[in-house]
C-alpha cells in the first residue's frame, strides 16, 4: 500500500500567500515603493529644514551675532601717499596699503573677471549659494580632500569684515546668517565696491586700486582683460602668487591661474574665446619698481605725518588715505643728497675716518698695541667711545680686517651698507678690494658693534666685533625765497623713514652764521630812529654798512674772545668788513650797544623758532637752532624782510593748501642792505671761494662755533635760499676745520648743478649809494684817490653826512672811528 505523501513546510507557506498580492503588477510594487520613499523623504526634508530653521534662528538670536550697520558706513584703513612736487610717490603713511576707488572708477572687465573667479552666480543668488556649496561638497568628496570652496562673494564680505577666517560649525551658519541679511541691506553694486576694496593682494597691499598700481604701474581705471585676469586670479593665494609673478619663484603657476579665469569668463559669457586666447597666449608683464622713487627722501614722511597728526588720533591717520603733495622738488633734493655725502666723504679723508688714521711700521706693532693698552678701560672699551686699533691682519676672501684695541683682539666686517661711505664704487662701478685699503700696521678709529640679535649657542669663541667710528654728518635745506616751500631737506648721509632728521631736529650752535641777525638788528635800530652813524650823542646805536668798529682784543668777564675765522686783530674797521671777516670782537661790540634782547627778538620775528640765550655770547652764536629755522630766517632778509613759516605741503586731496600771509619782519630797504652787506662773504670775506667758483651774486655767511664742532654755510640768491650744516652728532669737535672748509664745498657742488641764472638782489625804494671814504666811512672828499673810497648802500637818513678829510689831514678828532664799552 503506498504511503500517503505529506506537504513540505515551504509548499504550505507558499499555499498561505495573499493571492491579490501575488497578482500585483510590477509597476504598482515600484509605485509603493515610491510613495514611502517619497514620504520619508518629505519627513526627512521636513526634519532637515525644521533643523536648519531651528539652527538658523537660534544662531541668529545670538545676542554677540555682529551687525551688518557697520557696512554701510565702509571706512577701512587706507594709504597716504606722499608725493613730491612731479606727483610721484616718495613715501606713504598708514599701516595697510589700500586706497578706497568707487564702483563706477572700476572698469567692468575688472568685475566680470572677478565674479568669473570667485562667484559666478553673484549675480542670481541671495548671498548663499546653496547649489554650489553642494556642488562644491561632492567635489570635495571626490577628491579625497578641500578641492573648492563654497563662499559667495557677500559670504567672503562677511567672513573678512565680521567673523574672521575661523573654521567652525558655529561660525559657518552665522556666515550665512549674515550674508543673507547682508543681501537685503544692501545692493549688489556695493556689496562689489567692499569687496573689491577689501581683498587682500598680497605684499600688504589691498583693494584693486592699490593692487593695479603694484602689480602694473596704474590705476585700475587702465588694466585690460589680460590684467584684469591675473589680478582676479590672486585672492586665492595672494603671497605664494605675489612671488610667482613679481618674484618669477613660479611663472607657470601665475599663468596658469589666469588662463583659469579667462575660460571663466568664456563660460559665463563675458568673453569671447579669441578674446581669452590672446590673452592666455601673451605673457604677463609686471612692473618690477611700481614707485621707484620710494624711499628717495624719507625725512619728508615724518614731515608729512608731524603736519597731518595735529588734531588726529593714530587711529584716525590709519585710515586717511588721500594724497599729500609736497613742495619737495626731487631733482634738488638728489643733487643736495650727493652734495652732502660728497662733502662728509672729504672729511672722512682729512680725519682718517673709515680708513687709516695713520700708520705703524710692521715691527712696531706689537709696542703699539702695548701702547694702547694703557689707555684701554680694564674692562674693555665702553660703548661708544671712539678708540684706536691696529690692524694685524687682513682677510680678504672673508672681508674682513683683524684689529687689536690693546690686547684686545676683534673683527670688522667690511663691505656692507656703512661702508660704502668708505669705499664709494668708481665711475666703473667698482670698489676697492681690502687688501688694497688697508695693510698691517694701519691704525683705524673704531667703536663697538651694537650687539647682534640673540641667536642660536655657538661652542666657537669668536672676537668681539666692532665697526668704524661714525663720522660727522650733515644737513641740507634748499627754500624758495619768495613762497618759503622747502624744496629739498636732506637730514643725513643716509636717511632712513623714521630716523633722526638732521634738518629739522638737530640744535646746534649757530657760531658766526648768526651774526647777519646782530648786524640786522644793528641797521633796524639805525633806520628806525632815523639817526645818522657818526651822531655819538643819540641815545640808540645807529648801524651801517660803513660806520666803523675798532678790532681789538677785550676782556668781558674774564673771557677773552678771538677772531677764529681771521685769526688776527685788524684795528678801525667798517662793519661791511668785520661781517665779510667775521670779526668776533666787532659782533660783540655790536652785540653790547644793540643789547642782546633786541638780537633775540630780531631772530624770533626773522624765524627763529628756540630759545636763544640773551647774554653777550649770543653775538658769536652760542644760542641753538636748526638748520631749518636759521635758513629760513636769513631767507627772510633776501625776500625784503617778509618773515614767513616754512612751507612742507602745497596740497591734500587735489587741493591747494593755504598760503601763509607773510609778516614783515623788518623794512625792505633794511633787509637790502644788510644782505647787500652779506655779499661781501662771498666777494672779498671768509667765503671768497664761494663767489670764484660761483661767479654770480650771493649773499652769505659762514659759520663755525668753538671746536669746529658746527660748521655753516648759508648762500642766498634773489630766488634760493640754501642753508648747509656739518658736525658730529656726539658733539665731538673737528680740529683745523670751519665753515669755508667744510660746509661752503658742499654749498658750491649745489649750485653749480643747479646752474642757477645771475640775479642781482632787487633794490627797493628808501635805498640811496654814497661814495664814502675806506678808511672812516665818511663822505669821501672831493679828489679823493680812487683806491681811497668805495660806492657803499644806506637805507636813506642813515648815510653820513660829514666828509672825510683828505689824506694827510686826518685828526684824532675826526676819524670817524668809534670806541665802545660793554
Amino acid at each position: 500500500m503506498a504511503k500517503a505523501s505529506t506537504p513540505s513546510r515551504g509548499a504550505g507557506s507558499s499555499a498561505r500567500r495573499d493571492p491579490q498580492r501575488e497578482a500585483l503588477p510590477p509597476k504598482r510594487r515600484w509605485w509603493r515603493v515610491a510613495k514611502w520613499g517619497g514620504a520619508l523623504a518629505f519627513v526627512g526634508a521636513v526634519v532637515a529644514a525644521t533643523t536648519v530653521a531651528l539652527v538658523l534662528w537660534m544662531y541668529g538670536r545670538d545676542p554677540n551675532l555682529p551687525a551688518i550697520d557697520k557696512l554701510s558706513d565702509y571706512h577701512p584703513k587706507q594709504v597716504t601717499q606722499i608725493l613730491d612736487a612731479n606727483d610721484r610717490r616718495i613715501g606713504e603713511l598708514g599701516t595697510m596699503r589700500r586706497t578706497l576707488v568707487s564702483f563706477d572708477k572700476i572698469p567692468p572687465v575688472v568685475v566680470d573677471a572677478f565674479i568669473a573667479a570667485e562667484d559666478n552666480n553673484f549675480m542670481q543668488h541671495a548671498g548663499v549659494d546653496y547649489f554650489g556649496m553642494l556642488r562644491a561638497v561632492l567635489a570635495n568628496l571626490r577628491a579625497g580632500h578641500a578641492k573648492e570652496g563654497a563662499s559667495t562673494i557677500t559670504q567672503q564680505v562677511v567672513k573678512n569684515l565680521l567673523l574672521g577666517s575661523q573654521r567652525t560649525f558655529k561660525r559657518k551658519i552665522q556666515e550665512v546668517i549674515l550674508a543673507r541679511r547682508l543681501e537685503h541691506a544692501l545692493t549688489k553694486q556695493e556689496i562689489l565696491t567692499i569687496y573689491l576694496n577689501e581683498i587682500d593682494f598680497g605684499h600688504n597691499t589691498y583693494g584693486v586700486q592699490e593692487a593695479a598700481r603694484l602689480y602694473f604701474g596704474k590705476d585700475i581705471s587702465a588694466v585690460n582683460v589680460g590684467e584684469a585676469a591675473v589680478l582676479a586670479s590672486l585672492p586665492k593665494e595672494p603671497e605664494a602668487l605675489y612671488r610667482a609673478i613679481v618674484m618669477q619663484k613660479d611663472p607657470k603657476r601665475a599663468k596658469d591661474r589666469q588662463i583659469y579665469v579667462l575660460n571663466q569668463m568664456v563660460k559665463i559669457g563675458k568673453l569671447s574665446q579669441p578674446d581669452a586666447q590672446k590673452w592666455i597666449d601673451a605673457p604677463i608683464q609686471v612692473v618690477k619698481q611700481p614707485f621707484p622713487e620710494m624711499g628717495s627722501a624719507p625725512e619728508w614722511v615724518e614731515l608729512v605725518h608731524k603736519e597731518l597728526a595735529a588734531g588726529r588720533s593714530d587711529a584716525e591717520i590709519d585710515a586717511l588715505g588721500g594724497t599729500v603733495r609736497t613742495t619737495l622738488d626731487p631733482s634738488l633734493q638728489a643733487i643736495g643728497q650727493r652734495a652732502l655725502q660728497a662733502g662728509l666723504r672729504a672729511v672722512d679723508r682729512r680725519h682718517g675716518i673709515g680708513r687709516p688714521s695713520r700708520q705703524v711700521k710692521p715691527d712696531k706693532v706689537d709696542a703699539e698695541i702695548a701702547k694702547l693698552a694703557g689707555k684701554l678701560p680694564k674692562d674693555g672699551p665702553a660703548t661708544r667711545t671712539v678708540y684706536e686699533a691696529v690692524v694685524t691682519g687682513v682677510r680678504e676672501e672673508a672681508q674682513q680686517l683683524e684689529l687689536d684695541l690693546g690686547k684686545w683682539p676683534a673683527t670688522l666686517a667690511l663691505g656692507g651698507a656703512d661702508d660704502e661711505r668708505y669705499n664709494p664704487a668708481d665711475d666703473d662701478g667698482k670698489t676697492k678690494t681690502p687688501g688694497a685699503r688697508f695693510k698691517r700696521g694701519d691704525v683705524v678709529q673704531v667703536v663697538l658693534a651694537p650687539a647682534p640679535a640673540a641667536a642660536g649657542k655657538s661652542n666657537k669663541q669668536e672676537a668681539p666685533h666692532v665697526v668704524f667710528a661714525p663720522g660727522p654728518e650733515g644737513a641740507i635745506v634748499i627754500l624758495d625765497v619768495h613762497s618759503r616751500k622747502v624744496r629739498a631737506l636732506v637730514g643725513g648721509y643716509a636717511s632712513r623713514a623714521g630716523g633722526f632728521d638732521r634738518a629739522t631736529m638737530a640744535h646746534r650752535q649757530a657760531g658766526s652764521s648768526f651774526k647777519p641777525i646782530v648786524y640786522a638788528t644793528a641797521f633796524d635800530q639805525a633806520a628806525t630812529s632815523q639817526c645818522h652813524a657818526n651822531d655819538p650823542n643819540l641815545a640808540t646805536f645807529c648801524g651801517t654798512p660803513a660806520t666803523v668798529i675798532n678790532d681789538a682784543p677785550e676782556a668781558i668777564d674774564k673771557w677773552r674772545p678771538k677772531n677764529f675765522e681771521s685769526g688776527e686783530f685788524l684795528g678801525p674797521v667798517r662793519l661791511r668788513t668785520a661781517l665779510a671777516k667775521s670779526i668776533n670782537t666787532v659782533s660783540i661790540r655790536l652785540a653790547g650797544e644793540t643789547k642782546p634782547e633786541n638780537i633775540v627778538a630780531m631772530a624770533h620775528k626773522l624765524g627763529v623758532k628756540s630759545e636763544l640765550p640773551t647774554t653777550i655770547s649770543l653775538a658769536l652764536g652760542a644760542g641753538e637752532v636748526t638748520p631749518l629755522e636759521l635758513t629760513n630766517a636769513l631767507a627772510t632778509l633776501a625776500d625784503g624782510g617778509i618773515a614767513l613759516p616754512p612751507k612742507f605741503i602745497d596740497a591734500i586731496d587735489g587741493k591747494a593748501t593755504a598760503e601763509a600771509q607773510g609778516d614783515p619782519a623788518i623794512k625792505p630797504e633794511v633787509a637790502y642792505v644788510i644782505t647787500n652787506t652779506m655779499q661781501s662773504v662771498v666777494t672779498e670775506g671768509t667765503a671768497a671761494k664761494v663767489g670764484q667758483s660761483l661767479k654770480i651774486p650771493i649773499a652769505g655767511k659762514t659759520g663755525t662755533s668753538n671746536d669746529a664742532r658746527d660748521t655753516w654755510f648759508i648762500g642766498l640768491t634773489p630766488d634760493y635760499a640754501i642753508g648747509v650744516w656739518v658736525g658730529y652728532d656726539d658733539n665731538r669737535p673737528m680740529p683745523g676745520e670751519q665753515g669755508a672748509k667744510v660746509a661752503a664745498p658742499v654749498y658750491i657742488d649745489i649750485m653749480k648743478a643747479m646752474n642757477p641764472p645771475a640775479k642781482a638782489f632787487p633794490r627797493p625804494p628808501h635805498v640811496v649809494e654814497v661814495t664814502i671814504d675806506r678808511a672812516t666811512g665818511l663822505l669821501a672828499p672831493d679828489g679823493a684817490p680812487k683806491d681811497t673810497t668805495m660806492t657803499e648802500v644806506f637805507v636813506e637818513g642813515t648815510q653820513p653826512t660829514e666828509v672825510a678829510p683828505k689824506p694827510g689831514e686826518a685828526t684824532e678828532g675826526n676819524s670817524g672811528t668809534r670806541e665802545y664799552t660793554d
